[in-house]
């Protein structure tokens, strides 16, 4: 069998990532894989490489043959001179800068208004209803009992 490292192209159109894997040499290029190894992300900048070395060295050295553009890869991680017996062979990757936490200036104003404490209204009391209203809600009941 003829196992090849290559390429899985994932994500929507015009946003492509990949996932580097190891893959029989007959399959779909995004069908079933043996195993996966790295991603690879050429959208963000810097581009985004992940690669699992021993696993990579593993396959290389049982015969598995990588593509064009994964032998690309494996040069910047330095997979690739190892492999060939540099054993000074160093990633030349450039990895993201660290995001930088925010902090608040406390030379600035506050641009949000305090809220005002609203004041406690008296509660009214319930206006009794007049007494026509209970003389005949008195006489109701006594018409209905007849």
């Amino acid at each position: 069998m003829a196992v090849k490292i290559r390429l899985k192209r994932m994500g929507k159109i015009r946003a492509p990532y990949y996932r580097i894997v190891v893959a029989d040499s007959r399959t779909k290029r995004d069908g079933r894989v043996i195993e996966e190894i790295g991603k690879y992300h050429p959208t963000e900048q810097p581009s985004f490489i992940e690669v699992d070395s021993e696993r990579a060295q593993y396959w290389l050295s049982v015969g598995a043959q990588p593509s064009e553009q994964v032998t690309a890869l494996l040069k910047l991680t330095g997979d690739w001179g190892k492999f060939k017996g540099d054993k000074d062979a160093v990633s030349t990757v450039q990895v993201k800068a660290p995001k930088v936490p925010f902090e608040i200036d406390d030379a600035k104003k506050s641009v949000v208004k305090p809220k005002a404490e609203k004041k406690a209204e008296p509660v009214a009391e319930p206006v009794e209803a007049p007494a026509a209203a209970d003389a005949e809600a008195a006489e109701a009941p006594a018409a209905d009992a007849e």
